[in-house]
């Protein structure tokens, strides 16, 4: 039984349809196709297999892949690189001169307050012998 229904498949592809385009107004037949289900599903399948290795030759062989996001040039990434390196070192920069300015200006308003870099020490008093 597995055979026939392989059989009928087949032969359900194989069948010849005939597609006519006709004039609307004379009926008159203006193109006239001779085509089976194999054909059409081989005609579509090619034209797809087309349609998508011209876009991605398009893709792949014009600057348009540049527009892919994560796809381009290492030397635009190399410079990408470079330039957020040099920005943050910048924020950085204009951050340590802005405390630099502020510090300055507190200072000579008279508000800073000093703050020590030593520590006390507590020195015992030194003992005085009566002889």
């Amino acid at each position: 039984m597995p055979e026939n229904n392989t059989n009928t498949t087949f032969r359900r592809l194989r069948n010849r349809y005939r597609l006519v385009v006709m004039n609307d107004d004379s009926y008159e037949e203006v193109v006239t196709f001779k085509l089976s289900r194999l054909s059409v599903y081989i005609g579509m399948s090619t034209l797809f297999v087309l349609l998508t290795g011209l876009t991605v030759a398009l893709i792949v062989f014009t600057p348009l892949k540049l527009y892919i996001p994560g796809y381009g040039s290492a030397n635009a990434t190399r410079e990408l690189r470079q330039l957020k390196m040099r920005t943050d070192s910048l924020e950085q920069a204009m951050e340590y001169k802005d405390k630099y300015l502020s510090n300055i200006k507190s200072v000579l308003q008279g508000d800073a307050t000093v703050k020590l870099d030593t520590t006390t020490l507590n020195i015992p008093a030194t003992e005085t012998t009566t002889d």
